[in-house]
């Protein structure tokens, strides 16, 4: 089963652009990342699947539930972390996990206590004491603690220190080995590429590719690192060059063998020719798309 389905989905707000069209699959068990700059439309999309604004036109499911009629089942099932948590300022940790599984009708003091334990989060404290990086522990906890069949989380690193973030993900990868789907939204190309089955690179409300991580690593694109030089000869289908002392990097997307025979005349010190980094072809993909 699809844990997400979209035909044609658009939100438009007046003359502005929200998201256009949008035809999007996440298989249920998959962990699944939402990838685009700031304003690409990634909260939208969010936003839209979970109810929260209505679709101009088009049609989206969750498990097989419309979006648009069966709002509350497909929550019920859900977890949610927002991009920016809010919560009243006066209220205790714990107070606001509660209140959160109590919205739920749900018991979930076992595993709020594991998930404030892994996350070194103190549930006596009020949330005015609490930096940004602890006000997303709170967020975490209150999207996880009730086992969601589908987790949904915006920007979920922003704030975390490197070590918090490491562990959140570790988090994440257990939920999912225990069948929770996991789709996340992120800038951060490296932490997709690390810990992301499948991705969709969303750009101007609209999807670009979406695809297996791995297939999308696997381009005619190369990057191409060469020492000993310090310019670089006329050379067809290069992109994004960039100097250093006496190296030079570039993306090559031509012949593999014209691009040897050129280098052959050259008088490099090294070569290196490898798959270009999910960063970089998502730089591709927004360029072939411009």
């Amino acid at each position: 089963m699809n844990a997400i389905h979209t035909e044609a989905l658009t939100k438009s707000y007046g003359k502005a652009r929200g998201i256009t069209e949008m035809n999007l699959t996440v298989e249920e068990g998959d962990f699944f990342g939402f990838i685009g700059p700031n304003g690409a439309g990634k909260s939208t999309t969010i936003r839209t699947l979970l109810g929260l604004i209505s679709p101009t036109s088009g049609t989206a499911e969750i498990f097989g539930k419309s979006i648009s009629s069966q709002k509350t089942e497909i929550l019920s099932c859900t977890g949610y972390m927002p991009s920016e948590a809010f919560f009243y300022p006066n209220m205790k940790v714990g107070e606001v996990i509660r209140f959160s599984a109590s919205l739920r009708r749900m018991d979930c003091q076992t595993e709020a206590s594991a998930l404030c334990e892994r996350l070194k989060l103190d549930p006596q404290k009020k949330i005015r004491q609490l930096s940004l990086g602890n006000r997303k522990k709170v967020s975490i906890v209150c999207a996880l603690q009730h086992k969601p069949r589908l987790c949904i989380l915006d920007e979920p690193t922003s704030g975390l220190d490197p070590l918090m973030q490491r562990e959140f993900y570790s988090i994440l990868k257990e939920y999912n080995q225990n069948g929770t789907t996991i789709f996340l939204s992120s800038h951060i190309l490296s932490e997709v590429q690390e810990y992301c089955e499948h991705a969709a690179i969303i750009r101007d409300g609209r999807i670009l590719i979406s695809d297996s991580t791995k297939k999308l690593g696997h381009t005619e694109t190369k990057r191409v690192t060469l020492k000993g030089l310090t310019s670089l000869p006329p050379l067809d289908h290069v992109k994004d060059i960039q100097y250093q002392k006496d190296t030079i990097r570039f993306l090559y997307g031509g012949s593999p063998k014209e691009l040897l025979c050129r280098l052959a005349t050259l008088p490099i010190t090294d070569v290196t020719i490898t798959e270009p980094d999910l960063e970089e072809i998502f730089m591709h993909y927004y360029q072939e798309d411009l």
